[in-house]
């Protein structure tokens, strides 16, 4: 039974990674894995729910890479700026993550997922980064006068605002969020606040 959702995940990662997700429904999928249509709704109730387990598994795989490929213990701006950038490096060479900045697409595709899954994402690499800023706060290598979940916050928005490139400017926006990266991580490190 497990065999054929595996099917149904490879092949639709397979479609989504070379036609994007509008450009791909339910039929295409199945006609791929030589399933029938009511077979992929008895494992996937929809084309979003799909998607977005494919889309957390590869950011999952994503963070993981990234994590293990980074000397946690290394200075606070210099690790910080690393994780932000080989991010947005990983997301944008990744076509399934890549959706992410197609706001339009992705909008609707986590709307429809959370409506059936309530928040349910996948916080492990959060958790392991909070960890992180917990004990640089206790080394006194971080400001501890920020609540963390503020400060995982702040890292976000950092990261989101490559949503908005467009907006802010693109011959800009690599500058522009470099010196961002640093003004903010270079305030949280500064432990005389």
């Amino acid at each position: 039974m497990n065999d054929k959702k595996e099917v149904i995940f490879n092949y639709g990662r397979e479609l989504f990674s070379s036609k994007g997700f509008k450009d791909i429904n339910v039929s295409d999928i199945t006609k791929k894995a030589g399933i029938g249509v009511g077979t992929f709704y008895n494992y996937y109730s929809s084309k979003e729910k799909l998607f977005m387990e494919i889309f957390l598994e590869e950011n999952v795989k994503l963070k993981k890479s990234i994590l293990e490929s980074i000397d946690l213990n290394g200075d606070p701006l210099k690790v910080i700026k690393e994780l932000m950038f080989m991010n947005i490096s990983g997301i944008n060479s990744n076509p399934i993550l890549r959706e992410w900045y197609n706001r339009d697409v992705f909008s609707k595709i986590e709307q429809h997922y959370n409506e059936e899954n309530g928040i349910k994402y996948v916080n492990f690499v959060y958790n392991s980064f909070a960890e992180l800023i917990k004990k640089w706060q206790v080394e006194g290598k971080m400001r501890n006068d920020i609540d963390c979940e503020i400060i995982m916050a702040i890292f976000t928005a950092v990261i989101n605002i490559d949503t908005h490139k467009d907006e802010i400017g693109i011959q800009y926006f690599p500058q522009i969020l470099d010196y961002l990266a640093e003004f903010i991580i270079k305030g949280l490190i500064d432990c005389n606040q």
